[in-house]
């Protein structure tokens, strides 16, 4: 299959022209590519005729989104659009990455697939406004939702606990916020087989099961061998931050899972990660 990956640079699309290496690949990123420019968004598409495209380019920083909340829904939004637009003209069928920060955080149960989405702060509504762009403008699509999304390279939130612990750094980690950490390598695996798969919809991919900031510390720290070094358990309310998150947000795999498509759980996926690059 002809496959262009937007964010290609970026860690998930990294990870996924590793896993889709034998497809005809190509791939559009910051600096020379800008998916709001809609002529360049087009013309690329056109010269390259994908099949599909896996759009995993996003502004993903959400304090930075949080402060510049226009800017959050003219990247994630109307560069969504224009990648849906793209698609509709070339008639090329599109798989979006998205996020659990969608919802609002207060369920009490894992989020599935088509509950209601009721986002919080700016980087959940702008990738709400592309969720609602692709379903009202892409031909056949694929909506996957992720989260707390890790990969080799760049600073992560693994990364960070680490160094502050070996620099001596006092550690104080959330306990109220709860998801689903996803290793990039599993995801895109799992992405290459839905996108094979080709069954429009909506579905959530995470490494099973779920923990708080809190708990992910700390399994971060036993297993990097600095299990000794003490973490203090906070709230939300203690932590100061331009983006509030939503509490309770691990994603359910109801859809995918029917196809047979499942991730290992976060624990295990975490294990090899440390060990090949985190220890």
């Amino acid at each position: 299959m002809r496959i262009f990956i937007t964010g290609h640079r970026g860690q998930l699309g990294k990870a996924l022209t590793a896993r889709l290496n034998s497809h005809t690949l190509a791939g559009g990123d910051l600096p020379d590519w800008d998916m709001t420019n809609t002529a360049q968004v087009l013309d690329t598409l056109r010269d390259f005729q994908p099949e599909i495209v896996i759009h995993a380019a996003a502004l993903t920083a959400v304090d930075y989104c949080a402060e510049h909340p226009e800017e959050a829904v003219k990247v994630n939004g109307v560069g969504t659009y224009n990648v849906a637009l793209a698609c509709r003209q070339l008639g090329a069928r599109l798989t979006a990455i998205s996020t659990n920060e969608v919802f609002d955080g207060q369920a009490s149960r894992p989020y599935q697939e088509y509950d209601l989405r009721r986002p919080i702060n700016p980087y959940g509504y702008s990738k709400f406004v592309a969720e609602q762009v692709i379903e009202r403008i892409a031909p056949h699509y694929q909506i996957v939702r992720t989260a707390w999304l890790y990969a080799p390279g760049g600073t992560n939130f693994i990364h960070k606990i680490i160094a502050r612990a070996r620099s001596g750094e006092p550690l104080r980690v959330v306990t109220d916020e709860v998801g689903s950490p996803t290793y990039a390598a599993d995801l895109a695996d799992g992405l290459a087989r839905l996108v094979e798969l080709g069954r429009p919809g909506i579905y959530h991919l995470t490494n099973a099961g779920a923990c708080s900031r809190y708990e992910f510390a700390c399994e971060i720290l036993r297993l990097a061998g600095l299990g000794e070094v003490p973490v203090e358990p906070i709230t939300l309310a203690d932590f100061s931050r331009p983006s509030t998150p939503p509490p309770y947000a691990p994603l359910a795999n109801v859809f995918a899972a029917a196809a047979g498509i499942t991730l290992r759980p976060w624990q295990e996926a975490l294990a090899e990660y440390i060990r090949a690059y985190g220890g």
